[in-house]
């Protein structure tokens, strides 16, 4: 099981000695198998900014741009993506770096034009489903800080072995009192507020619900939630449930799977 650090922070105290936290998880029965820091799977990328963007002189999809990534020169892109454009702000792969995947970045020529980096969707960083074009990010991003830190996505991630007879760890909320009674101190459990339409037809009335074996399922709940608009999900959700190892695909099945993580 993937635990982030950074999300077990919000119910617990972590112990800011990694070493020693790992240790001690591992005397408790829950052995550390790795030790992974997610921002250094974004180094070499950076926020740019599009000085100019031009059609690519032996192609009818590629543009040859000019990005300003805070180094002393703008760097050549050639991209095929087709909303980028001269004026906006997207994250950029400098020479070096390594994308999710094992792409390596490096200088090459394509259709006889020099390319020194690329441009990236957010699937192509490993952040989303979307590869329809370029992320652009907002105009306040600051040219030249690393995505890592830009998305508020360093973090540490625990992968541990949870064993058969210790199913109480397999969530976050689960993670959040074993380290609560490792080192005795308070747990702030996660907490929801639910508003309902007073004028909502009951549950009962739209759906039935059979329970076919009540010695193995003694309850089950179900509620009705309508007028849910499918889309993105927001950065903080689709960190978690990286950082949880699941990919994120949209808001719908990454909050079913964020539930999942964390209860």
């Amino acid at each position: 099981m993937k635990v982030s650090l950074k999300w077990l922070s919000e119910y617990v105290d972590v112990p800011s000695d990694l070493k020693a936290f790992c240790d001690r998880l591992d005397l408790t029965g829950t052995g550390v198998e790795a030790v992974e820091k997610t921002g250094e799977a974004f180094g070499g990328v950076v926020v740019g900014y599009v000085e100019t963007c031009e059609q690519h002189p032996d192609s009818d999809h590629m543009h040859v741009v000019s990005v300003n990534v805070g180094a002393d020169e703008p760097v050549q892109i050639v991209c095929g993506a087709p909303n980028i454009a001269a004026g906006i702000k997207v994250p950029v792969a400098t020479v070096g770096a390594v994308l999710p995947g094992d792409l390596k970045i490096k200088k090459s020529k394509l259709r006889g034009v020099a390319s020194c980096g690329m441009c990236c969707s957010q699937r192509e960083l490993g952040m989303g489903n979307n590869h329809d074009g370029i992320w652009v990010l907002p105009e306040g991003a600051v040219v030249g800080t690393p995505i890592a830190e830009y998305l508020k996505l360093s973090d540490t991630v625990l992968d541990l072995e949870i064993t058969p007879n210790r199913p109480d760890c397999l969530s976050m909320a689960g993670m959040a009192r074993e380290v609560g009674a490792m080192y005795r101190t308070d747990v702030a459990y996660p907490q929801g507020e639910l508003v309902e339409d007073a004028t909502a037809t009951p549950t009962s009335d739209q759906v039935s619900i059979e329970i076919a074996d009540p010695s193995r399922c003694c309850r089950y709940t179900a509620r009705v939630i309508r007028d849910v608009q499918v889309g993105p999900s927001p950065d903080w959700l689709a960190e978690r449930v990286t950082a949880a190892g699941a990919r994120s695909i949209n808001n719908i099945v990454d909050v079913t799977n964020y539930i999942l993580f964390l209860l």
